[in-house]
């Protein structure tokens, strides 16, 4: 028997894996961070590179320059999809998190959709109140159906 071939479009190194997650998380921080103090991520994420402590991997500053880049449309979308809410009342975290993980389901290619929604919802469990895991994965699976329209 013949093993399967592998899946180029899944992303199967766990210590890759592991390094987009915390990536992840880091571009989260900085953009709560902006959010709160009501700063530019991107002169928060050069404080906290000139810092370099806890380290910001390259991905975290491409997703941070991608949000600030899409920030419209992404408020946009969410704002839109987001049944019953509007961005001033979702926790940053929630909001943030949500800008995050429209933008890698939307604007980047090289990760797979079920990438981008699970790796927001792990954060949203991690990281939110109880409800917010539902939230996100229902606004961004609600999105993916519609992508090929937006």
């Amino acid at each position: 028997m013949t093993s399967p071939r592998p899946n180029p479009r899944r992303d199967n190194d766990p210590d890759r894996r592991s390094a987009r997650r915390k990536a992840r998380k880091r571009a989260l921080d900085i953009l709560f961070e902006a959010d709160l103090r009501g700063t530019e991520p991107l002169a928060t994420a050069r404080d906290r590179l000139a810092q370099s402590d806890p380290p910001v991997p390259d991905y975290a500053i491409t997703l941070v320059e991608g949000v600030t880049d899409k920030r419209a449309r992404l408020d946009e979308l969410i704002s839109t999809y987001a049944e019953g809410w509007t961005l001033d009342r979702m926790p940053a975290v929630d909001r943030n998190l949500l800008r995050l993980g429209v933008y890698e389901l939307l604007f980047r290619d090289d990760i797979p959709d079920a990438v981008a929604i699970d790796e927001a919802v792990d954060l949203a469990r991690e990281l939110s109140t109880d409800e917010s895991p539902r939230f996100v994965n229902g606004l961004l699976g609600r999105l993916q159906l519609v992508k090929a329209e937006l």
